[in-house]
């Protein structure tokens, strides 16, 4: 088997990454503020 992508279509594992890495960034962010916020009330 050829595991090589088509010419037109670029790999996007890297792009991939980039979004888990992003949103696991917005998840800490969420998570650090309802800390903050329960342990404040």
């Amino acid at each position: 088997m050829n595991k090589k992508q088509p010419q037109g279509e670029p790999s996007l594992k890297g792009t991939f990454v980039s979004v888990l890495l992003l949103g696991a960034c917005i998840a800490a962010m969420w998570l650090a503020v309802f800390v903050l916020f329960i342990a404040r009330s």
